[in-house]
């Protein structure tokens, strides 16, 4: 099936509403065991993307590569916001999110009137005015743009952190479950990048002992209920 070009159909909405400077949010490492949660922000306006822009989970690693630069180049602004593997701990996702995505949103050197949030949950709140839009990675360009520059930034900063413990594949799964990932847990337990509250560590008998345990509920819970299907 063709991908569907993503458009400025939203940002076109919000800006006959009244807002002029709109920015596209998308988080990536949510559902992953180590590393950060990133949140990439993206001012574009109404120009043209560049060819092949879409969500960066429809793109190879090749495509996201050679895109991120130009993407850098062409946007308005952009910024990236990042919450550590013990504030996923310590604030649980949905805070942790929205921490991610209001430093992105003061890093831009622009202050966004309106902000298109991929997926269906607002983990950003007030003061921002928040569009949620499903699947908004793949119909917003501002929210594409936003997808691809998080990605691919995190993928290269999990690939670094994997050169201190190669045996984990950071390179290859970024902090992601995978067959090298789970064994290299089985084997040397969790490293300093690894999120202790996470499911995983409950399939790990011998490294049971370092799970945190936190009170989850409502979007956390569902966070929770997820990573059960990720497990070992």
């Amino acid at each position: 099936m063709p991908i569907v070009p993503p458009t400025h159909s939203v940002e076109r909405s919000l800006r006959r509403a009244g807002a002029r400077i709109v920015v596209g949010l998308d988080e990536v490492g949510r559902g992953a065991w180590a590393g950060p949660v990133t949140v990439g922000a993206a001012v574009t306006g109404l120009r043209r993307a560049p060819e092949g822009l879409t969500d960066s989970k429809l793109l190879t690693e090749l495509r996201r590569k050679a895109l991120a630069p130009v993407l850098a180049d062409w946007v308005t602004a952009y910024a990236l916001g990042h919450a550590s593997p013990q504030e996923c701990d310590e604030l649980g996702m949905t805070a942790a999110l929205r921490l991610a995505a209001v430093r992105a949103l003061e890093a831009l050197p622009v202050e966004p009137d309106a902000v298109i949030l991929d997926g269906k949950h607002d983990y950003l709140g007030g003061p921002w005015r928040v569009r949620t839009v499903i699947k908004g990675d793949q119909s917003c360009i501002c929210v594409s743009a936003a997808s691809v520059l998080a990605k691919v930034h995190r993928d290269t900063m999990m690939a670094e952190l994997g050169e201190g413990h190669p045996a984990y594949g950071f390179a290859d799964n970024a902090g992601y479950p995978s067959p090298v990932h789970r064994a290299a847990l089985e084997e040397y337990g969790p490293t300093e990048h690894h999120r202790l509250s996470w499911a995983y560590l409950d399939a790990l008998p011998r490294w049971r002992h370092l799970k945190r345990v936190r009170d989850v509920g409502g979007a956390d819970q569902a966070c929770a209920d997820e990573q059960l299907t990720l497990g070992f």
